[in-house]
C-alpha cells in the first residue's frame, strides 16, 4: 500500500522591509508561523542566489524527519493569498 501525501504545513517566503524572510505556517494562515531565517533582498537579487536561500530554508525538513520520522516533501510554489502579501511588514 502506498502512502498518501498529507499537506501538513507550508514554507512561506515573505518580503518584510528589506529582508526576505522563511516561515514555517499551517495551510491559510501566518498565525503561530516559525520564523526559520531571513536574507537582505539584495542578496538574493539573482535567480541563482534566490534559489540557494530556498534550498537552505527546506533543509527545515531534517527537523521534520527528526521530530516526526518522516522528511517532507516539497511541491512546486504557490502564490501567498493577498491577505498574506506583504512588501513592507
Amino acid at each position: 500500500m502506498k502512502k498518501r501525501d498529507v499537506q501538513i504545513g507550508r514554507l512561506a517566503f515573505r518580503m518584510e522591509g528589506a529582508n526576505w524572510v522563511a516561515y514555517y505556517a499551517q495551510q491559510g494562515t501566518m498565525k503561530d508561523a516559525i520564523f526559520l531565517g531571513a536574507i537582505l533582498l539584495k542578496h538574493v537579487d539573482r535567480p541563482d542566489r534566490k534559489k540557494q536561500f530556498q534550498d537552505l530554508m527546506r533543509e527545515f525538513a531534517d527537523t521534520c524527519e527528526e521530530l516526526f520520522g518522516a522528511r517532507p516533501s516539497w511541491r512546486d510554489p504557490i502564490a501567498a493569498p493577498e491577505h498574506e502579501r506583504s512588501s513592507n511588514a
